[in-house]
């Protein structure tokens, strides 16, 4: 509470317990003038009735006063409607009003709270956090591919040792045949069958061919 008056919220409740006991009041007032209304209509009935009965008496005189105590109620009947009408469209008119301002309030509400997640968020913490989701994400793949790698110390000497186990293999025939050398082992070829093919098809006979 400030010093020379009221806080802003006791303001606020003061001015909606006002608003809605003036609502109250209003339709209070709209429920006296139809209380009104209905002893009027009552009065403009009976009179209505005291009228022809003193037409069926030949009380003219009598029926023309009771007519006229008729006009005159209903000349009060009609400043009731204008009464009513006013006092229900005030009413209308405030409960609009006070909705309003709730509306409003909240909206306010709203906006001041939208304003407040937009400073503590902001464009460019948004940006450093993505950037550091990134980073993250980068991290996060070197740890997956530095631990899907083979743990075989001697995969990249495949060569080395296949060279290496095709030398032990050669040493290893070298030393059951050691007179026998690479060169020797392998058969020499002859032109024996190749001079007796040729021979062959020197002596042999053509056959004539048959006459048919």
């Amino acid at each position: 509470m400030g010093f020379f008056g009221k806080s802003k919220s006791e303001k606020e409740a003061a001015t909606k317990a006002d608003t809605t006991t003036s609502v109250m009041k209003l339709r209070q007032a709209v429920e006296d003038q139809e209380k009104r209304e209905g002893h009027l209509q009552r009065k403009i009935d009976l009179t209505t009735q005291d009228a022809k009965a003193k037409m069926a008496r030949g009380d003219k005189k009598g029926a023309m006063f009771a007519m006229k105590k008729k006009k005159l109620y209903e000349k009060e009947m009609d400043k009731i409607m204008n009464v009513k009408m006013t006092l229900e469209t005030q009413q209308m008119n405030l409960e609009s009003a006070t909705h309003n301002a709730e509306t409003f309030k909240a909206m306010h509400n709203g906006t001041s709270a939208m304003s407040k997640i937009r400073k503590l968020v902001g464009i460019e913490k948004v940006d450093d956090m993505m950037d550091d989701m990134r980073d993250e994400m980068d991290a996060t793949d070197e740890i997956s591919n530095a631990l899907a790698q083979p743990l075989d110390p001697m995969m990249d000497d495949d060569a080395d040792l296949l060279a290496e186990l095709d030398q032990l293999e050669r040493e290893d025939i070298d030393s059951r045949f050691p007179s026998a050398p690479w060169g020797r082992m392998q058969p020499k070829k002859t032109s024996t069958a190749t001079s007796s093919v040729s021979s062959t098809s020197k002596n042999k006979i053509p056959l004539r061919a048959s006459a048919w």
